[in-house]
């Protein structure tokens, strides 16, 4: 699996968790990537299966020959794998992959979008026209929400842990000194929206603790907070409640906690899902605009509430405006309703497993 790091916690936190679940399932796993400093507190124990290797390595033919044959090699949201290690596996010096039985299956492992094309493109052919592996061909693999696509990842294990789950234990673990307040996650980008949020849970009349998650969201609060002239913990009936970084485990049962969530790009969105809880989502935001029409099929598919698409819509603005809470019930009943359709189809990773063995990968001997 090849990853290059645009943002930490999306295409590198999307990868390991389909590299853990695939090693976990008794497969191994080679993942590389251009940057796996964020793995240090993201997976810190790392995973069985999976060996992390740099992507400079991959254009070492040394390096490269004294590995196994992999049965399948992924190319993740549109990064393309070094033509040297291409080379390596082509090339007849190599002694390996010569026959079409024998070479990889390659998948292009795209973004996940609720967008009608998703389900159009999932699975079709990319014929690769020029370099050493010329005339072979990847296929695309779209993960998404609705049959048709490549489904969501979800570990077997997911819905034992979130039974077994105690807030209570889990809040006083992380220190949050919880006294029954309304608790909201926030993991966003610099949402101009932030300060009108901020202003509307400190002018509300119960008290709320928004727990903020650290490098960009807990940069953003600082600055909102500078410009309204408060306190680093909060004004009103709104505390700020500072994290550290979690784990990846940790960071589905912060969502898990929390009565809203503040969620953005794709793997915080998905675990959000699973979480059944309340959440908006902030898309990364594109020159051309082009996460508009992502963020309105989404909704389209979770039958939002008009509420819920307003709320959407001001998160995600480009200039300040003001900003308003969903009313709760209706939000939680979308979301879960939504929810229970995604439990009733197929896991990207058992999806990703039947669409390999329908190309014809072959075992290689480990």
């Amino acid at each position: 699996m090849f990853c290059r790091v645009i943002d930490n916690h999306g295409d590198l936190g999307v990868c390991w968790r389909l590299s853990s679940q695939l090693g976990a399932l008794g497969h191994r796993v080679r993942l590389w990537v251009d940057d796996a400093s964020a793995l240090a507190w993201m997976a810190p124990h790392g995973a069985p299966g999976v060996e992390v290797l740099p992507w400079a390595l991959s254009a070492d033919p040394v390096f490269v020959r004294s590995l196994p044959v992999a049965g399948v090699w992924v190319e993740a949201f549109g990064c393309e794998i070094d033509s040297n290690f291409i080379a390596f596996c082509a090339l007849s010096e190599r002694g390996k992959c010569q026959n079409d039985d024998e070479y990889p299956v390659w998948i292009n492992l795209e973004y996940l979008t609720a967008e009608p094309y998703a389900r159009r493109c999932h699975g079709l052919p990319s014929p690769v026209m020029h370099g050493p592996a010329a005339g072979r061909t990847k296929r695309f693999f779209y993960p998404g929400f609705t049959e048709g696509t490549g489904g969501l990842l979800r570990e077997p294990s997911l819905a034992k842990r979130q039974r077994a789950f105690n807030r209570g234990a889990w809040l006083a673990a992380q220190d949050v000194p919880w006294q029954g307040e309304q608790l909201i996650s926030l993991f966003c980008y610099e949402p101009p929206a932030l300060p009108a949020l901020l202003q509307s849970l400190a002018e509300k009349t119960h008290p709320t603790r928004l727990l903020v998650t650290p490098g960009r969201p807990a940069q953003a609060v600082k600055q909102a907070v500078q410009a309204l002239g408060w306190n680093a913990s909060g004004e009103g009936q709104l505390h700020l409640e500072p994290l550290l970084a979690l784990p990846q485990p940790g960071f589905d049962e912060l969502l898990w906690s929390c009565d809203l969530n503040f969620v953005r790009g794709e793997d915080s969105l998905v675990r959000a899902l699973w979480a059944g809880q309340p959440f908006i989502w902030h898309l990364y935001p594109q020159d051309d605009g082009a996460h508009w029409p992502k963020l309105e099929a989404f909704l389209d598919w979770l039958q939002a509430p008009d509420d819920v698409r307003t709320a959407h819509h001001q998160w995600n603005a480009s200039a300040p405006q003001g900003f308003a809470l969903p009313e709760a019930q209706r939000h939680q009943t979308a979301v879960q309703a939504a929810r229970t359709r995604l439990w009733a189809q197929p896991d990207l990773v058992s999806r990703l497993l039947e669409h390999v063995a329908a190309t014809g990968a072959k075992q290689q001997p480990r």
